[in-house]
């Protein structure tokens, strides 16, 4: 394991191993200085921790001072059967239950265990996502889905509790169509659907990705922050 703290951003990034059941996953933890909340990061299909759009929202999070895992959902060996025959990619159950386990780890850190939890799921991870948070109601603060397929958590859909923001690109037509039937299905206090006007299903053209990161860093940081204490009767005095 190694660490190193960034004088300039005051955070502390460390490669972890995270225990996930019988096996081991490979991640990368970042601690601003002063962080009220971590988000956990569920990638899409085909892709890694190493995906450089899910590193491009975790840097900007970072920056607003939230904590970020980006960690594989897969082991190398299974990444590599993956590879061939796509059998765990739309495995959301499989993929939900080692979010859920991530999360258990998280939960047992020292430094993150008092941590408010959030997750970003991307494509097939955000249907992982709102899985695990409908199954970790009390643990879950926060979701937000960046081009997501939530039809394939459509049976978990009216247990989540925690505020999920779900983000389309505006030229990405079929997956509008699902986010939009998702929301109705949520049964959430609080849900948003938010088009970025010409962004396609990866946010590629200019400007989208920045704004996704943006949403996100929004939506984490008002959820993560500590409830409002009520006026006292003195206090009002």
């Amino acid at each position: 394991m190694s660490a190193k703290q960034s004088s300039a951003t005051e955070k502390l990034e460390r490669e972890v191993s995270v225990q996930a059941g019988k096996v081991t996953l490979e991640g990368t933890l970042a601690i601003p200085k002063g962080a009220g909340g971590i988000v956990l990061f569920a990638h899409g299909s085909g892709s890694s921790r190493h995906s450089p759009r899910n590193r491009f929202v975790a840097g900007v999070l970072q920056t607003g001072g939230t904590a970020t895992l980006l960690f594989d959902l897969l082991t190398r060996e299974e990444e590599s059967v993956d590879q061939w025959t796509a059998e765990l990619r739309f495995n959301i159950e499989f993929l939900a239950e080692r979010l859920l386990e991530a999360t258990r780890w998280i939960l047992r850190q020292p430094e993150t265990k008092v941590l408010k939890v959030g997750y970003f799921g991307a494509s097939t991870g955000a249907a992982a996502a709102l899985v695990a948070a409908a199954r970790m109601p009390e643990a879950v603060a926060s979701v937000v889905s960046r081009g997501g397929r939530p039809d394939l958590a459509e049976e978990s859909l009216g247990s989540v509790r925690a505020p999920t923001l779900l983000i389309v690109g505006g030229e990405d037509e079929p997956v509008i169509g699902m986010n939009r039937s998702a929301l109705a299905k949520l049964r959430c206090a609080e849900k948003k659907l938010v088009i970025v006007p010409g962004a396609t299903h990866l946010f590629e053209e200019p400007g989208t990705l920045e704004e996704v990161a943006r949403l996100a860093s929004e939506w984490f940081s008002t959820h993560f922050a500590p409830a409002a204490r009520p006026e006292t009767a003195a206090g009002r005095r």
